[in-house]
């Protein structure tokens, strides 16, 4: 059976500007594979939206780092304002992989669709390596990855929704979150309770920057 859409897989890109200060955001991303002659190029698409940190980092340094975790606090710790996580020199001056990472792909920059909201770039896989083995799915995770998203579009989606989305995502984590997971969950929930306390008032700057963490 074919999918009637693409798969997006949630990760957690890595970019450095050119003067080497560190970004992360939350980004879902397509995996491709092309051919290149006789050999087969494993490739991955990102679709950051203009303007955003990740694009001008990646126009920059034609390079970025995806980064599959299962610590989510890492998501909803970026889109409530807690963005220091420790990260490590990859080798090769290829960028910083976040330490938590279970597995990071080094990533090179190979076309860009222009676009004026979301370019559609596609980079080539130069370097695949596992840190640490995947445990298994986890529906408290899913949970926050989704609460996660749904803080982002705070400005955008009908408040509401946003807390019915959220209730059936407390199921979740109600019963089968580990302190990590909880922990997460708590900042997303605040974010939502300062969002319903103040959404009347002027946008500042923190609630600014948080709409554009997915890039």
């Amino acid at each position: 059976m074919t999918a009637p859409n693409d798969v997006i897989y949630e990760t957690l890109v890595t970019t450095e500007s050119p003067d080497g200060v560190l970004h992360i955001a939350p980004m879902g991303v397509r995996y491709r594979s092309a051919q290149r002659g006789n050999q087969a190029v494993d490739q991955v698409v990102v679709m950051p939206f203009r303007p955003s940190t990740t694009l001008d980092n990646l126009l920059a340094t034609r390079r970025a780092v995806l980064n599959i975790v299962t610590d989510t606090r890492l998501f909803a710790g970026c889109v409530t304002g807690r963005r220091e996580w420790p990260s490590v020199a990859l080798a090769g001056g290829r960028g910083r992989r976040l330490s938590v990472a279970l597995r990071h792909l080094a990533l090179e920059l190979s076309d860009v669709q222009e676009d004026p909201l979301r370019p559609v770039l596609t980079l080539d896989v130069c370097e695949d390596l596992t840190h640490a083995p995947f445990p298994g799915l986890n529906r408290a995770q899913a949970a926050v990855i989704e609460g996660a998203v749904l803080v982002s579009r705070l400005h955008l989606l009908p408040l509401a929704r946003i807390e019915q989305e959220m209730a059936i995502g407390q199921t979740a984590i109600d019963r089968t979150a580990s302190a990590a997971e909880h922990e997460a969950w708590g900042w997303l929930c605040e974010a939502v309770a300062y969002h319903r306390a103040h959404q009347n008032e002027p946008q500042n700057d923190h609630q600014s920057d948080r709409q554009q963490v997915a890039a």
